[in-house]
């Protein structure tokens, strides 16, 4: 049998649709309601933060994109074999903690809050992200110390994500266009995460997940900013309050899931990207996104079928 590995993404692929597929479940429901209540004080503000453009403000992309991975993955959890591990991208990584039982669902969704929060509180005015395509490693180096920025995710050889302050952002834009790059894009992001400027953020959070009692997680998580296997509380805060303000490798954490035994994976979503870039590097791997099915059954159907084949 092949082992499922469950994959959370970050920020940046949020869409209106992204609550649709509970449409018709009673439970999914109950929990987004619940969920939206203990965020905001309200059962129905979910759908309406969904719908509109505050949904890429990271102060309310955090505690949404949580609360679609928790509840997706508690509507499919019974149905689906017990998953090798999680990984997950960037925020997603602090979800995936939450959907492994490190934390109860309402820690989880009140923490992402907080830590949305504190990384706000942290961030320089005027700050951002870039995603870069078709340059070496050696390269996104040098364009980084020309502009005063810093290499936040490593997705792959030629495939990066950097971050800092806005004209950092611009200078390193005319760089990378200068040196080949065949892919140069702003994300939807305010905040530059995983690099030095949070590291503040970073600090305190370990402490905010000391003090809610972060237990080890059921089923091993990947650590973002090395790809360890983490199966231990400790080893859980230090990758947790670390990943905040230290760069992401995310290749990393991919061949560290295939080094566990896993040859089917599903994204929880929202989106698609982890599944698109999974496919890239590795396509004998079975990998499909939540948001490419039309129910929740479909999605179960299709795992239980590639794990058994």
């Amino acid at each position: 049998m092949k082992g499922l590995g469950i994959l959370c993404p970050g920020q940046g692929e949020q869409h209106p649709e992204m609550f649709a597929l509970f449409a018709g479940h009673r439970e999914s429901q109950r929990q987004l309601h619940a969920g939206s209540e203990l965020l905001w004080g309200d059962a129905a503000a979910f759908e309406a933060h969904a719908l509109t453009g505050g949904a890429f403000d990271n102060s309310l992309a955090q505690p949404l994109i949580c609360l679609r991975q928790l509840v997706t993955w508690l509507a499919l959890a019974e149905l689906l074999p017990r998953p090798r591990v999680f990984a997950g991208y960037s925020f997603g990584e602090f979800a995936a903690y939450g959907c492994a039982g490190a934390l109860t669902p309402e820690q989880t969704l009140s923490l992402a809050a907080r830590r949305a929060a504190l990384m706000g509180a942290a961030a320089p005015e005027a700050a951002g992200m870039l995603a870069l395509r078709g340059l070496s490693h050696g390269q996104v180096e040098e364009l980084c110390a020309a502009s005063g920025i810093e290499i936040a995710i490593v997705n792959g050889a030629d495939h990066f994500i950097v971050g800092g302050s806005a004209a950092g952002l611009v200078q390193a834009e005319s760089l990378a266009a200068a040196a080949g790059a065949h892919k140069v894009q702003r994300l939807q992001v305010s905040v530059p995460s995983h690099t030095s400027a949070l590291a503040a953020a970073g600090r305190a959070f370990r402490k905010e997940l000391q003090l809610a009692q972060l237990g080890p997680p059921q089923v091993p998580v990947i650590a973002g900013i090395s790809g360890a296997v983490v199966r231990e509380g400790r080893e859980a805060l230090d990758a947790l309050g670390a990943q905040i303000w230290q760069p992401i490798r995310w290749d990393l954490c991919q061949q560290a899931a295939l080094e566990m035994g896993c040859g089917v994976f599903l994204e929880l979503g929202p989106g698609n990207a982890l599944s698109r870039m999974f496919r890239e590097a590795y396509p004998e791997a079975q990998v499909r996104a939540v948001d490419e099915f039309r129910s929740l059954q479909g999605v179960a159907d299709w795992v239980v079928k590639h794990c058994c084949a």
